[in-house]
């Protein structure tokens, strides 16, 4: 089995969008997976607003996948607070990209992020 082990129409992303570089990483790395196809990008303010139609959704993807800026976690916490489940999870700050304020971000860095997320997860069990 490879890390395409469900369809992507059954696949939502959901990232951080922090304040910082690995937070807008994370966002434009979330927008160019859903543009790809790899599955749909779905809001982590609304699963933090306790929209129950949205908690549900998210609860019945076939996977989740979630991108953190960094090892504060904020998009995990949320995630976690609403018990749903996360087969894949990057934080962007464990990929040797160094976090900073400023909000320019490298192209290449996206890239980084994207194949991260897209690299084949090993078998659960």
């Amino acid at each position: 089995m490879t890390g395409e082990s469900h369809p992507a129409h059954e696949r939502l992303i959901f990232c951080c969008s922090g304040a910082s570089n690995v937070g807008v990483l994370s966002f434009q790395a979330a927008i160019r997976l859903a543009q790809e196809g790899f599955g749909a990008f779905s809001c982590i303010a609304g699963i933090g607003s306790k929209n129950l139609p949205m908690i549900r959704a998210a609860k019945s993807a076939g996977e989740r996948v979630l991108i953190d800026g960094c090892p504060i976690g904020c998009a995990r916490k949320i995630i976690d607070a609403n018990l749903i489940p996360v087969e894949r999870y990057v934080i962007v700050t464990e990929l040797g990209i160094d976090k900073t304020h400023w909000l320019d971000i490298e192209d290449s860095d996206v890239e980084t992020v994207v194949k991260e997320v897209k690299r084949p997860q090993p078998l659960q069990g």
